[in-house]
């Protein structure tokens, strides 16, 4: 199996998670600039959307978008409880987490790094990210995860774009909480990993 990512952009949330579940794995840094994996592959040949993770299975088979791969690695390993069992209210609530991180925090961010972007963009941008993660600190309270007291695939995202603040000078001076939940996960062994195998930490 092979996971194709850029470091420190979405697919540290899948590398994260491999190493939570205890499945082997090699891990494959596409280059930022000529996008272009170390042995010469075009990037696109193995995504045609051009963007990581792209997950390609011991089948050959290649499942992209990051909320898809890391349900599939959770399933991998159900005992590593990184997701609730599919059919239950608590898969819908990983779900509704996932989808929100994807669409209201994630894509939120993407103006503040684009270099073209008008400082209106930015400006929009960084409100409604002030009120998501307003709402999420809110939501997080006093839990240790987003799920409660189980780590899950969710905790690995969220934590993957809370990082991306330092990158683009927004402040998460306001949300102590948030703070701490980022401290906390950033601390796991395997999140640590992670960072370190991707050239983020020392």
């Amino acid at each position: 199996m092979k996971l194709y990512i850029l470091p420190g952009a979405c697919s540290m949330a899948a590398d994260i998670a491999l190493r939570e579940a205890g499945i082997k794995f090699e891990l494959v840094k596409v280059d930022r600039r000529t996008r272009k994996t170390p042995d010469g592959v075009d990037f696109s040949e193995v995504n045609s959307k051009g963007y990581v993770p792209a997950l390609r299975l011991d089948s050959g088979e290649v499942l992209t978008e990051g909320v898809a791969v890391l349900q599939y690695i959770a399933d991998l390993n159900p005992a590593s409880k990184l997701a609730p069992p599919a059919g239950t209210m608590e898969r819908y609530r990983l779900q509704e987490w996932l989808s929100f991180i994807n669409s209201e925090i994630h894509k939120a961010f993407t103006p503040l790094f684009a270099p073209n972007a008008s400082e209106d963009m930015k400006e929009y941008a960084r409100a409604n990210l002030t009120k998501r993660l307003g709402w999420s600190a809110t939501a997080l309270g006093s839990k240790p995860f987003l799920m409660g007291e189980q780590f899950t695939v969710a905790d690995a995202y969220f934590f993957v774009v809370l990082g991306w603040s330092a990158h683009v000078n927004f402040d998460l001076g306001p949300w102590p909480v948030l703070q701490s939940y980022q401290e906390r996960i950033g601390a796991r062994p395997h999140t640590v990993e992670a960072l370190v195998a991707e050239g983020l930490k020392k």
